[in-house]
């Protein structure tokens, strides 16, 4: 899945428009992305098809973010499944910086996930 960039902005109408015009203009394309704001800051989860061109943008807009190998879990999709996983990760010290969610087929909810440590959380989730 590749690098997932967690980016902040001002939450403000625009601010979303204003970022995915920049990746746009470069020629980057969005694979998945997701967000949400409060307050005064915005942000949005992205994986793109051009890591290194997107730190550019990011760098040249001065927009703060972190970045990280995306994780990708399948959960089960049960009322509680969710929270297992990230009791987990919560258990072994993992700090969550970004949730993506991937997708949905009969049982399993597939997310993506940044993590301060992927080698913890895979050994938390008994990944390999």
């Amino acid at each position: 899945m590749g690098t997932q960039f967690v980016v902040q902005f001002q939450h403000r109408p625009g601010a979303l428009a204003t970022f995915a015009r920049a990746l746009a203009e470069r020629g980057i394309s969005i694979r998945e992305i997701s967000g949400g704001g409060g307050g005064e800051h915005g942000y949005a989860v992205v994986n793109t098809d051009d890591d290194v061109a997107t730190r550019a943008v990011l760098r040249s807009f001065g927009y703060p973010y972190v970045e990280g190998e995306a994780l990708v879990v399948e959960i089960d999709d049960t009322p509680g499944g969710f929270a297992a996983i990230t009791e987990k990760l919560a258990e072994a010290g993992v700090d969550i910086r970004s949730v993506l969610f991937l997708g949905r087929r009969e049982g399993v909810v597939q997310t993506a996930f940044t993590v301060d440590d992927v080698a913890l959380a895979r050994k938390a989730l008994g990944l390999g």
